[in-house]
Order: structure tokens, then sequence, then C-alpha cells
């Protein structure tokens, strides 16, 4: 019996599982101007860890204990990637960080200009509904479930989610961001994406309410802990490996964690918050939550 993979292994799989469901999530025979489809797929196949799409997969095979439940939740995962390379198209745009690289190559706006790379953002954004209402059906969700899904997304990538965490994050700088506020931005700018993931692959895969409940609160707090541990990154990781500049919070006297509270505080924090996402999976009874479980330690030990 061969052993099972280890969880960067699982992880590659959910990569490349994602990936090739994404080279035919814009069907070739619409009619898109050829700059705006390169300029969407340039960004698409950038590469990435691939975390939250990742997650929907997880998440729905752990509630369902099947692949078949993996099977029908690509789409959701494909639409979840679609929304956080949108975002980041437009993190990188001058009016926003102005970042000249990003996953170890330029930026989409600095190889299509901005214009483009605000309307391939835009694009991405809005092709996920359509992924999620169009896949789902074809992947055999019921329309409750789709719904379900849309409204989450709606809310948890929207104003009171992730564009409201970044908005909070411009409007940010040191010495007048304080801690609760940087805890705001963290926990929407980047952990309200990875709680529809978790909730939407739990949706999936016919989760309890108390189940979906639990797995917002894994989600968020692991989200937490991620920007904790990119916080820490950016300062003594390893540039080749993370693919951009270090120290480019500093630089862009941007607030992050051990500004506030130290380099050491910052990990243990970092440390607490994963204890607490493992501990809503091992209370949530799921069928198979080893993956979950193994995803949040993944995560804080990361190295980019």
């Amino acid at each position: 019996m061969s052993a099972s993979p280890t969880i960067t292994d699982y992880l590659k799989q959910c990569a490349a599982e994602t990936d090739k469901a994404l080279l035919e999530s814009l069907p070739q025979h619409w009619e898109v101007p050829g700059t705006l489809r390169e300029s969407m797929a340039y960004s698409l196949s950038a590469g990435g860890k691939k975390i939250r799409p990742a997650l929907v997969l997880t998440a729905a095979e752990a509630v369902a204990g099947s692949l078949e439940a993996r099977r029908q939740a690509l789409p959701i995962a494909c639409a979840v990637e679609h929304i956080h390379t949108y975002s980041l198209i437009h993190d990188d745009l001058p009016a926003m960080d102005n970042d000249d690289y990003r996953r170890g190559r330029l930026t989409n706006h600095k190889v299509f200009g901005e214009a483009m790379a605000i309307l391939a953002g835009d694009a991405l954004l809005t092709h996920a509904f359509y992924l999620i209402s169009r896949g789902g059906r074809e992947a055999g969700l019921e329309p409750s479930t789709m719904l379900a899904i849309v409204e989450d997304l709606s809310m948890l990538a929207g104003a009171p989610g992730m564009v409201g965490g970044q908005v909070a994050d411009m409007q940010g700088e040191q010495g007048i961001t304080g801690l609760s506020q940087l805890e705001y931005i963290h926990l929407h700018k980047t952990g309200d994406l990875i709680a529809f993931s978790a909730m939407a692959g739990g949706r999936v895969g016919g989760a309890t309410e108390r189940q979906l409940e639990l797995l917002g609160r894994y989600g968020r707090t692991l989200g937490l802990a991620f920007q904790i541990q990119d916080d820490i990154l950016d300062l003594v990781g390893d540039e080749a490996k993370l693919g951009k500049p270090v120290n480019s919070d500093i630089e862009g006297q941007k607030v992050t964690y051990p500004f506030l509270i130290g380099l050491e505080e910052s990990k243990r924090l970092a440390s607490k918050l994963t204890e607490e996402a493992k501990g809503c999976i091992q209370e949530a009874g799921f069928t198979r939550p080893e993956r979950l479980l193994q995803l949040a330690d993944y995560l804080i030990k990361r190295d980019h």
C-alpha cells in the first residue's frame, strides 16, 4: 500500500488540477478581444501555491468523504482563483501598491498597460460568477447550494469583505494604524476570501450550519495567521523564493505585525492562531479532516 502524499505534494496536485481547469475556464468560442484574453491568462497562469482553490477542494472532500464532492467543487475552486487573481492585478497597480513584480515576473500592468490590467481584473471578477453558476450546474450542484455560494462570495469578496480590507490597507500608515485596525485589514483583505474558500467547499460537501460556522472561523483565523506570516517573510524571507523584493512593506511605510508587536511576538501569535484554526476542524467532526489540519501547519511553516 502506497504512502499518502505529503502536504506539499498534495498541494501541488491541487494546483495542477486547478491549473488544468483554468485553461478551459474562458470558452474559446466567445468573441473576446485577443489582448484581454491574453492579459487574463497571463495572471491566471502566473503560478502560485493555489491555497484558496486547494481549500475549496479539501473542504469538500473533508465534509463529504468522497472524490465526487471534490469534482463538483472544481468550478468553485476556479472561481475563487479568478477573484484572487483579479485582486492581485488591481493591488499591484500604481494607484495601489505600485509593484513591478508578482510571483517572480512582471506584474500585469507592466506587460499590458494600466488600462488593460484594470479591465482584465474586471473580467476575472465577473467571470467568477459565471463559473459558479454554469460550472456548478454542469457539475451537478443543487441550485440552492450555488445560490448560497454566490451570496457568500458577493459579501466576503466585496465591500464588507476583501475590498473593504483593501481600502483600510490603502488608508493605513505607520504612526496612525493601530493593532485593532491592522487586524481588521488582515481579517478582511486576506482572511475573508480564505474563509469563503473553506465554506464554499463545505457547502459542496453538504456541511451542516454548525460545520459551516466552524469552517468560516477556521478560514478567518488561518487567514490572519497567513498574513502575519507574510509580514514576517517580508522581513526575513528569501527574495528568490518569494518572487518579489523583501522589505517592501518598510519601504512602502506599511503597518505590519512585526512593526507593531515585534518579530518574535508575531511568530508566537501566528502559531497560536494556527492552533485555534485547527481546533475548529477538530470540533467539526468531518469525515476526512487530516488535510485541513495539515494545511494549517503548512501555511505557518512556509518560507514563501
